[in-house]
């Protein structure tokens, strides 16, 4: 893990010559799409900064975020445990809510025959909050598979993996492809603390100056107001990457993971997050944060 940071980084922000270019990651999911298509397309004031953007799945901006190449970007709160010291979260762009969990799911019921700690899993990430969240119910699930998290369905499919972990619009799709839910984690999550279920935000690289963060963070509230109040603006960008989803799933998805809690988190989201982290940490999954992660 690379966590240099610039020293003089400070200084360079002052001296730099406008516009200032930030490198910005996202992923192409409906709901960064959603929200970031004004900052991206120009449609409200950037307040002299531009961007850079790579857009990849979220797994992938997770190992980005290890080795600090990005200056701002989508990152799990698992990864993110890891990923304090260089990186503070953002009050705006957050995954947040009820009933959005992600699901374990299995082809049928051969699964029952196999003690839970002998099932191949496939998982979306090692540092996606999904993972974070099934090791939370199920501690003993050891024997899990990486993979992309848009080749699960078809890997429990063809028998690969005896259980499988999604994510994303696949909440939307599974049932189509004969798979069967065995466990909604996001439920879990809110029987076991009567919070929402937080998984993932927009973090910022902590050595940054403190008027460059709030800056970022007031543009990013506004590209989300933005896209609420002109919901039709961002829709051929949406569109344009997310694959094959119909118009009704990529809806679904949005509504789902875009809410108020993505234009700030507020007390109740922060202290969701923070329970989250305390729990984690009980169970030995993460160490203790020193850091104030919440800008």
């Amino acid at each position: 893990m690379n966590f240099n940071s610039n020293s003089g980084s400070q200084q360079l922000f002052k001296n730099a010559k406008k516009p200032l270019k930030l490198t910005l990651g996202i992923s192409p999911c409906p709901n960064d799409c959603f929200i970031f298509d004004a900052i991206i397309h120009n449609k409200i004031d950037t307040e002299g900064l531009e961007f850079e953007v790579f857009m990849e799945d979220v797994e992938s901006l997770n190992q980005k975020a290890f080795n600090a190449e990005l200056d701002i970007t989508k990152l799990s709160f698992n990864a993110y445990a890891y990923l304090t010291k260089p990186y503070q979260l953002l009050n705006s762009g957050s995954a947040l809510g009820k009933n959005c969990g992600p699901l374990l799911i299995a082809k049928d019921d051969t699964y029952l025959k196999s003690p839970f700690s002998k099932l191949q899993i496939a998982i979306p990430g090692k540092y996606t909050t999904a993972n974070l969240l099934l090791s939370l119910a199920y501690p003993e699930a050891k024997n899990k598979v990486e993979m992309l998290f848009s080749d699960i369905e078809d890997a429990l499919i063809s028998g690969k993996v005896q259980l499988g972990l999604i994510i994303h619009e696949n909440r939307f799709t599974f049932e189509q492809k004969g798979l069967k839910k065995i466990i909604d984690l996001g439920e879990y999550w809110e029987k076991l603390t009567n919070t929402p279920i937080p998984l993932g935000g927009i973090v910022i690289k902590r050595n940054f100056p403190d008027d460059l963060k709030h800056k970022f963070n007031r543009i990013l509230r506004n590209s989300i107001a933005f896209a609420f109040a002109n919901p039709i603006s961002s829709r051929n960008f949406v569109k344009a990457n997310a694959q094959s989803l119909s118009d009704d799933v990529i809806f679904k998805h949005i509504e789902l993971y875009v809410n108020n809690y993505s234009l700030d988190l507020g007390v109740d989201g922060k202290q969701a997050l923070k329970l989250l982290y305390d729990k984690a940490q009980e169970k030995g999954l993460i160490k203790r944060i020193q850091e104030n992660i919440f800008l």
